[in-house]
């Protein structure tokens, strides 16, 4: 089957037999406004030097904040935490809307909970079709040994 074959929605559907966790992506663009959005791309690809990387619709509303930062945390979320993967999912709400997040690196904020954080400064940005991925370098990190937020063909798993 080639790619002007491929249904998008089938396409996407299939997608969704892998779970993925859920995480919100902070940074703070070159104004000094936060910025942050709900990912499920998110990856490791090195332990040595530690790297992960994300990926952003080119077509989102902070696109050019996250692409132009050179560091962001990648917040992974809890299974109690489905609120903040909606409240971070709506685009053009102010999305730290009564969040009292802390400082990372550079002031990147971090959320007040979360199952991990990866804080990182950027080490390429790669096109990738429709999305732009992001390769950060983890300059620290903190592991809360909480269960993670799951998504699984449309659905939080409970």
């Amino acid at each position: 089957m080639s790619s002007n074959e491929i249904d998008p929605v089938e396409y996407r559907r299939a997608l969704g037999c892998f779970a993925t966790g859920v995480a919100v992506v902070t940074a703070v663009d070159e104004n000094g406004a936060r910025a942050g959005i709900t990912i499920n791309s998110f990856n490791s690809v090195s332990l040595d030097p530690p790297l992960v990387l994300w990926s952003i619709a080119k077509d989102a509303q902070s696109f050019d904040s996250f692409v132009a930062a050179e560091h962001f945390a990648v917040n992974v979320l809890g299974m109690q935490q489905r609120d903040i993967c909606d409240q971070f999912s709506v685009r053009g709400a102010n999305k730290f809307n009564g969040l009292d997040c802390s400082e990372g690196i550079e002031g990147v904020p971090i959320l007040p909970a979360y199952s991990a954080v990866f804080e990182c400064q950027v080490e390429h940005r790669y096109d990738g079709g429709d999305h732009t991925i992001l390769v950060g370098r983890v300059l620290r990190f903190e592991d809360h040994k909480t269960d993670p937020l799951i998504f699984y063909r449309g659905h939080y798993l409970e």
